[in-house]
């Protein structure tokens, strides 16, 4: 008996055990729970990640550039920096780069500037244009100097969806609705304007009634000449003659003698330098041509011309943009192009291409995406919507507001006059 009470008090004490073993798991579930909760905070904090990561998505309509935290933002430049033409695009090129200069940087990334030689001719702006469409890292473009180029770099990067903004394409073709392409826009004026100002300056001030027009079959320079010949007849004058001739021809005697013979009071003959120069100086040989009044436009505005052309360029008009910005961020401007190049501006658009950069540059800063990493996200179409909706933007050249067909310019025009050895404004036209 005594032996049993005892098996009887260990099996008790046996089944005491077993039931404490079983409330320690009982209270072990609040364990588990913790461990759910603690899987709900990250379930949580991985769908604030994910808000984040679609907050950076790419829904642009024709899609985005990348920007890597670190990286620069690339843009490019496509000017006439090599050649008979290089102070054309040089000029702007130092524009470009003062202007991206003074930026330094948008939301903590520096700016990183591509450069290509647009040729000043057709094939020279597509083989830049290919080469810019290439990359797709390139946010946009400031170019071209030359319309020529213009036509078809605009055709190449706007298929890729590539803002491009000129600082001195001037051919009424680039901006007319029926060929414009949709990324391109500039700051310098439309020859619809220059031709116009030219012809009533011819017209109205110097009394000349009968004139011959020469281009070299360029968009720029026919584009020109064409408005030219129209306002002048329009005005009452008499175009006697309107000849094409090469722009890289060497004798220009038989075009000459033949414009002669039509007895014009004045040549125009907006062209650019090599072209520009030679008439200039073959002129002053011809029979008939005595006391000619010669007259050209921007494309020759250049010290280069006036050396190429000598003692024969004095007395002649040049009509291109009135320069006489007379503000404070010109001033500046203008000391940091002495200070960085050690001259003065070589040619009309320096500030055009300023105004141009800092067109792109504002575009850039308003619809970038950036993340709490740094990294960035520039939608193209984005882009191109805030280009076209640039308005009142105050710049060197006035205050800049693009229109439906991307004509962006406060066109200010003047008709120069070389004495001295240098253009000197002699008449400022009245943009109505």
């Amino acid at each position: 008996m005594k032996r049993l009470s005892w098996l009887t008090l260990l099996m008790l004490l046996l089944a005491m055990v077993v039931v404490a073993c079983g409330g320690s798991g009982d209270d072990a579930e609040p364990e588990a729970d913790s461990g759910d909760t603690a899987a709900d905070s990250g379930d949580e904090a991985t769908d604030e990640e994910d808000e984040e990561m679609e907050e950076m998505t790419c829904d642009d309509a024709i899609g985005c550039v990348e920007v890597a935290p670190g990286d620069p933002i690339r843009v490019a430049s496509a000017l006439v920096i090599t050649g008979p033409n290089e102070s054309l695009g040089l000029d702007s090129q130092y524009g470009v780069e003062i202007a991206i200069a003074d930026r330094g940087e948008i939301a903590g990334h520096s700016i990183e500037l591509q450069t290509e030689d647009d040729g000043c001719n057709a094939e020279g702006g597509q083989a830049a244009g290919q080469k810019i469409a290439s990359d797709p890292s390139i946010v946009g473009v400031i170019g071209t100097s030359c319309s020529g180029a213009g036509v078809p770099m605009s055709q190449i990067v706007c298929e890729q969806g590539i803002a491009m903004i000129s600082p001195s394409n001037t051919a009424p073709v680039l901006t007319d609705p029926e060929t414009r392409q949709s990324c391109y826009f500039r700051t310098a004026h439309n020859d619809k304007i220059q031709g116009r100002a030219m012809a009533e300056y011819v017209f109205n001030e110097l009394g000349l009634t009968k004139a011959a027009v020469v281009h070299d079959g360029d968009p720029y320079t026919e584009g020109l000449a064409s408005v030219f010949r129209d306002s002048f007849a329009e005005l009452g004058g008499e175009v006697v003659a309107f000849e094409a001739e090469a722009a890289d021809a060497t004798n220009v005697e038989p075009l000459l003698t033949s414009i002669a013979a039509a007895g014009p009071e004045i040549i125009y003959y907006p062209v650019f330098i090599p072209l520009g120069s030679l008439i200039t100086k073959t002129a002053q040989e011809i029979d008939g041509l005595e006391g000619i009044v010669l007259a050209a436009a921007d494309g020759v505005q250049s010290p280069d011309f006036l050396d190429a052309s000598g003692d024969a360029a004095t007395g002649m008009y040049v009509s291109g943009p009135d320069l006489g910005f007379g503000n404070d961020i010109y001033t500046t401007f203008l000391e940091t192009y002495q200070a960085e190049y050690g001259t003065e501006p070589t040619a009309p658009f320096h500030a055009h291409a300023f105004d141009a950069t800092n067109m792109l540059l504002d575009a850039i800063e308003a619809v970038a995406q950036v993340g709490d990493d740094g990294s960035m996200l520039i939608g193209r179409q984005a882009l191109l919507d805030a280009l076209s909706s640039t308005s009142g933007l105050a710049g060197i050249t006035g205050t800049i507001t693009c229109d439906e067909n991307g004509d962006c310019a406060d066109p200010q025009i003047a008709v120069s006059q070389v004495q001295d050895g240098s253009f000197t404004a002699v008449w400022n036209y009245e943009n109505e």
